[in-house]
């Protein structure tokens, strides 16, 4: 089979249309890497890939051209067969009411050539919440100030700022992504880019609140560390691990009986997962290399190696990773349990990157479903002109269906573990995903097709399971009835007022928001409100040499545009609290006000296109969490949001 022809059995469109309108054709050279960097497979012949039907639905399936008939089938679960039959004809009618999950369908032809393909019963949409119209308070957790903390925000200040939340009717806190990051690359700081999507970032520990906690000697350390203007990820990293370690060698000696039970109830329900990831980091600590440069007996996970190495004189090694994501999860835990107790209907709203690093755990973990040696990025467009190589491995299709979607799966219910909502980035990557080889510049890359309606149910099944909400990042030019599979699948729309906009620029009005959607004014790429109305965010980018993509004159109309649409629904002024009630009144479900915005924060917390010209992911925040509630006007915010207060006081 040649190149072009292994590129269309495996999804990947070797030629497409950039923004621009210009026509791009796939460099050989690049594609080839693309193909090899998916497993193999035997294209499917008898059906075209994932079999999805909807609980209690009747559905059927039509066979490919030229199938032998009859076609014999099964579909099979880890308990057993559920359905067995046969077909006639080009139809196969599946049985109604199968058990909701993914099962795996088995098909043998007249001629007795056979395949398999993943058969999933999904409900029937994502579920909805139970609330009509909330809002949540997002945050940069790491950026909290605190009386207590040590120079970054943790899992104590969350609790705070739940229950400020509460205090003002929010019925959330939305975070930036919580993913587990390299703990020896403090510099590597960006939320987006993880080591793992499967388990939680440890700096965000309360280190004072592990049992039997002794304060460390250098206290000093801790005041220079909360005096700093920016996150030092190092500092904060260096006494944290050190507090860490110490707490686990105090557990290991007197753990008690209590402490003990727990932390083996949390091994289990991690199961052969959290091994893995203490096994990885064990490892990456004493090759100090990339994973595919260790020795060969431990490039690809392995339980019995695993078990080798627990009990070798890595135990204690391995042990201390597990005790880590306990304490991490447990904090975690005693927030979501904190926003329930005060009846919050959100809870936790939490980000999903769209991929992982490639010499990460995932990558190391999945090494079918997910392709180090691509890249996910995007192709050329007005605003970036060379493309964009977002430097994250990202899952394939073909991997996928040969796992039966589990390592999705997977990385949803970490997600949802203690979440009320979640929003998936970049959630066209479901349905396409631009794919760049390493080495090769961003406009070499390939769309490559995913299985959408696979993805879309396989995420119904989990959130129906977790009562969580998904909320996809759909900003941008999406294709042509994306959204309206989004929305058929419960899954809501993720609106910024600073796009909604008309064709000649104007604000759309509060019944152009659909319900099921989360609306923002901004997001973390993009300008704060104090910015953007002081014209912040172009004086720097204009300083750091980049293009803002918008002149004065055009900010001028942008403002005056707005302050007629809140002049239209009888909002005086133009401060964030007349926004706020003006986003309060849509129809969207869902609403969310950042805490920069709250304090007048004029700078915004990344920059996209920068690294070091600009501290992404390290602001503080000016007030600590303690006098949050002082530092804002209360009244105002209370009576913009009036319509949406879980308590009206």
């Amino acid at each position: 089979m040649d190149l072009f022809s292994q590129a269309s059995d495996l999804g990947i469109l070797t030629e497409f249309t950039d923004g621009q309108g210009q026509r791009h054709v796939t460099d050989e050279t690049a594609l080839k890497i693309i193909v090899g960097a998916f497993p193999a497979r035997t294209p499917p012949h008898l059906v075209d890939g994932p079999v999805v039907m909807r609980f209690g639905h009747p559905a059927r399936t039509e066979l490919r051209e030229r199938v032998e008939l009859p076609v014999r089938w099964s579909i099979e679960a880890a308990e057993g067969v559920l359905a067995t039959g046969a077909a006639n004809d080009r139809s196969l009618v599946w049985p109604e009411n199968l058990p909701l999950g993914i099962h795996r369908l088995k098909l043998t032809d007249g001629m007795g050539s056979s395949e398999e393909a993943p058969f999933i019963v999904a409900p029937e949409r994502a579920f909805g919440g139970d609330f009509d119209r909330a809002w949540v308070i997002a945050v940069q957790l790491y950026s909290v100030r605190s009386a207590r903390n040590w120079g970054m925000g943790d899992f104590t200040d969350l609790d705070s700022l739940i229950r400020l939340a509460a205090e003002l009717g929010a019925d959330g806190i939305g975070l930036n992504p919580l993913h587990a990051l390299f703990d020896d690359r403090p510099g590597d700081c960006s939320p987006y880019s993880p080591n793992s999507r499967l388990f939680l970032n440890a700096l965000y520990i309360d280190a004072e609140r592990i049992p039997g906690y002794t304060p460390i000697p250098d206290g000093d350390a801790i005041v220079r560390l909360q005096q700093n203007p920016t996150v030092d990820y190092e500092g904060v990293a260096a006494l944290k691990w050190r507090a860490l370690r110490s707490a686990f060698s105090r557990f290991c000696a007197n753990p008690g009986p209590a402490s003990r039970a727990d932390f083996e109830a949390f091994r289990r329900e991690r199961g052969t997962l959290l091994v893995g990831f203490a096994c990885f980091e064990a490892l990456r600590h004493r090759f100090g290399k990339p994973w595919w440069e260790w020795p060969e007996e431990w490039r690809k996970p392995d339980q019995a190696k695993c078990a080798e190495l627990l009990a070798g004189p890595d135990r204690s090694e391995v042990e201390f990773v597990e005790f880590v994501q306990w304490i991490a999860d447990r904090q975690l835990a005693a927030c979501r349990k904190l926003a329930e107790r005060l009846g919050m209907k959100v809870g936790l709203y939490l980000d999903v990157a769209v991929g992982v690093q490639a010499d990460g755990f995932d990558a190391w973990n999945e090494q079918v479903a997910i392709s180090r040696h691509l890249a996910v990025g995007a192709p050329p467009d007005p605003l970036n002109t060379l493309g964009q190589n977002w430097g994250l491995a990202g899952f394939n299709a073909a991997g996928l269906e040969i796992k039966s979607f589990e390592p999705f799966r997977e990385m949803l219910r970490a997600s949802m573990r203690y979440a009320g909502a979640i929003r998936l980035d970049h959630v066209l990557g479901l349905k396409r995903l631009y794919l760049v080889p390493h080495g090769f510049p961003a406009r070499q890359g390939a769309y490559v097709q995913m299985p959408l309606e696979a993805l879309f149910a396989a995420t119904a099944l989990e959130s129906v399971a977790h009562h969580c909400v998904v909320i996809g990042e759909d900003l941008g030019t999406v294709p042509e009835g994306f959204r309206e599979q989004m929305a058929d699948w419960g899954i809501w729309s993720y609106l910024v007022v600073m796009f909604e906009r008309d064709e000649d620029g104007r604000f759309r009005g509060i019944d152009r928001y659909q319900p099921n959607a989360l609306v923002t004014f901004n997001t973390h790429d993009l300008s704060t409100y104090s910015g953007w109305r002081s014209f912040g965010d172009l004086k720097m980018k204009r300083s750091l040499g980049l293009d803002p993509g918008e002149t004065d004159d055009a900010r001028w109309h942008a403002l005056g545009l707005l302050d007629e649409a809140l002049r239209q629904y009888d909002i005086e002024g133009n401060d964030l609290y007349s926004v706020a009630k003006f986003i309060a009144r849509t129809r969207s479900r869902l609403m969310a006000i950042s805490l920069e915005d709250l304090l007048g924060v004029i700078d915004q917390p990344n920059i996209p296109g920068t690294v070091d010209e600009h501290p992404n992911w390290r602001q503080r925040l000016p007030v600590a969490v303690e006098d949050i509630a002082g530092a804002i006007d209360v009244t105002a915010l209370k009576n913009a949001t009036h319509e949406r207060m879980r308590i009206a006081n």
